[in-house]
């Protein structure tokens, strides 16, 4: 055995070095974090709160999110998500808005409503989560002006234009992708423009996660604020339908916009599908089964994160694929374009160390561990999507 170069003294003295400067990075680390402001702009929950979750108890095992989750991951800005599939409407959309409007009044010593960024910045400094409104779809306006402003009075801050399904006057990334929708079908038609130049009049943030690319293209010739999008990912590094292309990126930073980061697998890890279907088929006879009881998506998903941990932790990517995302845009366009829009509580699969909203700090660390300096953590994790929605505000 060779011996060491360090004496006993010495190699002590490095141990100890190594384990103070470790430390040090630990609580560099969670005191960044906890001086930063983080938005969220994306989260799920409410459709859990509607079907009978109360976010003031422990729902760990059942939900991304609950209220102490929020506070032990740092979240101080939330957008919940107003959301439908294609058959939702105005009606239902105002019934989630109320139902979180009740929450909040429930939890005041935690929660406190926003749709400004000075209400923002009141929430954060009495230490509350400032909790905002974001639609997801433009279905829920029924095709009519007059529902926009509704919501927009109602307390929505942003909508995105379309879901998964286009409406008669935006055409989805979905739909534009499939191979069935006519080219002259694509992009804003009808009332679409109008719908852009309202919601840039009352300070309502186009989002445009979901649309197709034609919408995109047709919504930045007209646009005349920066725009949001809320949850999306890099097609380069994923080319599925949802991500951004680098000419999108570029054109997002030109406008002074900002993407916001998708945690779902699915958008991040081109290999997750793969690995997925192979667990599925693993164990397909035991999920048929389960299906047959007529057991939830969800009840399904945690019966076998319990039964199978290490065969789903292995279906899952590293953390690191979604800071991949992250330098991807910021080696394009910069450090003042980009954010966290998580997409918890609905999406299944999330990278490694992202169990939910109680795993942001490990967002702060992985960044620090990547170089990015206290000025670009602050940025990324809530500065850029506070400037944003500064902007869209009434002048």
């Amino acid at each position: 055995m060779k011996r060491s170069i360090f004496g006993k003294s010495a190699l002590t003295l490095a141990l100890a070095t190594a384990a103070t400067f470790a430390h040090a990075q630990t609580q560099d680390y969670k005191a960044i974090h906890e001086k930063a402001i983080l938005v969220d702009t994306h989260n799920d929950v409410l459709i859990s709160i509607l079907e009978g979750m109360d976010i003031g108890k422990d729902l760990r095992g059942k939900t991304h999110s609950d209220l102490a989750r929020f506070k032990e991951g740092g979240v101080d800005v939330q957008f919940f998500s107003v959301w439908s599939d294609e058959t939702g409407d105005y009606k239902f959309a105002s019934l989630q808005i109320d139902t979180l409007k009740t929450v909040i009044k429930r939890n005041p010593a935690e929660m406190m409503y926003a749709t400004t960024y000075n209400d923002v910045m009141k929430a954060v400094e009495q230490g509350k989560m400032a909790s905002l409104i974001g639609v997801e779809g433009g279905h829920m306006i029924d095709n009519d002006l007059k529902k926009l402003d509704g919501l927009y009075h109602q307390g929505a801050r942003y909508m995105t234009l379309t879901w998964n399904n286009s409406t008669p006057w935006a055409s989805s990334a979905a739909d534009e992708t499939s191979g069935k929708m006519a080219k002259s079908k694509k992009g804003l038609k009808g009332i679409g423009k109008q719908v852009v130049r309202r919601m840039n009049e009352m300070g309502m943030m186009v989002d445009l996660s979901h649309v197709g690319e034609k919408t995109f293209w047709d919504v930045m010739a007209i646009t005349k604020k920066p725009v949001l999008v809320s949850h999306s990912c890099v097609h380069k590094l994923n080319p599925v339908p949802r991500n951004l292309k680098d000419d999108q990126i570029k054109a997002i930073a030109k406008n002074g916009g900002v993407i916001q980061l998708n945690f779902y697998s699915g958008f991040l890890d081109p290999e997750y599908d793969k690995r997925y279907k192979a667990f599925q088929e693993k164990h397909k006879a035991e999920l048929d089964s389960l299906r047959k009881l007529n057991w939830s998506s969800s009840n399904i998903s945690e019966h076998m994160r319990k039964k199978y941990p290490e065969d789903v932790e292995q279906v899952r990517p590293p953390l690191s694929i979604l800071f991949d995302h992250l330098d991807h845009i910021v080696k394009l366009v910069g450090v003042d374009y980009v954010g966290m829009g998580s997409d918890f509580d609905g999406i299944s699969s999330t990278p490694q160390q992202l169990d939910g909203v109680e795993d942001y700090p490990v967002v702060t660390k992985e960044l620090l561990a990547r170089g990015y300096s206290q000025e670009d953590i602050n940025k990324i994790l809530g500065g850029n999507m506070l400037r944003v929605m500064q902007a869209n505000e009434k002048e």
